[in-house]
């Protein structure tokens, strides 16, 4: 199916007009397709915008240089163009970072925030090793981190069983411009230091979520997430690693709906 497309930004709808709105936001170096077998689910009872970040997918590159807010006010442009004032914003990898400098920057845009995935605080050791990959996509391009993040991103042996998925992974990061690529990576990489303890603080109901082997994104960085939102929920989930969601995808889908339905768009 051929894509909405405004100011660039490629997206789609889905579900019932009048449905409470989630907006769906994939990761760096991935695509809204990322989201495929989550859909259904989703727009059931939902109206769904999903949508490809700058520079992904079949969206146009970067308009400016990136940081986490130039990916929130694309979110801003594609809510007025959609005719949505308000809605759960969910978010996965750099989405669950996007979505948090979202409701810092448009509270009264946001009902409710899903964190899934989604890096904080990595520590001085952990910060250096991202920025260091960062700078082996800039230097040698976006294919160069490629394998060894299948290696991080699925459970041993799955990709031996299931090679559509690597070879998805890999097709969404051949579709993405290299230096939108390359600036993405390092909002995802630095974008975290404006995270840490957010000020003014986020106060829409949340749930953080992530898998229990997810190396980029830990168990340990989902409850710190947490703990500086008052009153959010956090899920581990077993065995997964970060790109658990494509492994099993109910195991994420059903408690994201769960919440959902706690805590509506537009409230009874």
């Amino acid at each position: 199916m051929n894509p909405l497309m405004h100011k660039g930004t490629a997206y789609d709808l889905f579900g019932p007009e009048d449905a409470d709105p989630i907006v769906l936001i994939h990761g760096v170096g991935l695509s809204r397709q990322m989201w495929v077998e989550s859909l259904p689910a989703f727009a059931a009872d939902h109206r769904v915008v999903n949508y490809d970040i700058y520079g992904h997918g079949e969206s146009a590159p970067l308009p400016a240089k990136a940081d986490l807010s130039t990916f929130s006010e694309q979110i801003v442009d594609l809510l007025d163009t959609v005719g949505i004032e308000r809605a759960a914003i969910v978010g996965f990898s750099i989405g669950g970072m996007i979505n948090r400098r979202f409701v810092l920057d448009h509270p009264e845009r946001v009902s409710s925030l899903v964190i899934l995935n989604a890096p904080h605080d990595r520590g001085e050791e952990g910060q250096l090793a991202v920025e260091a990959r960062a700078a082996t996509v800039r230097d040698q391009g976006a294919m160069a981190t490629m394998e060894a993040a299948l290696q991080r991103w699925f459970t041993p042996g799955y990709i031996d069983h299931h090679p559509e998925h690597a070879d998805a992974v890999r097709r969404w990061r051949l579709e993405a411009d290299s230096e939108s690529y390359a600036q993405a990576y390092w909002a995802l990489a630095h974008g975290v230091r404006e995270l840490i303890a957010p000020s003014p603080a986020i106060l829409c109901p949340t749930l953080v979520m992530t898998g229990e082997h997810d190396s980029g994104s830990t168990p340990a960085m989902a409850h710190a997430i947490a703990a500086e939102i008052a009153g959010s929920e956090t899920i581990i989930v077993d065995r997964l690693q970060h790109l658990g969601m494509m492994e099993a995808p109910s195991l994420f889908f059903d408690p994201v709906l769960d919440f959902l339905e706690r805590h509506p768009a537009r409230p009874a």
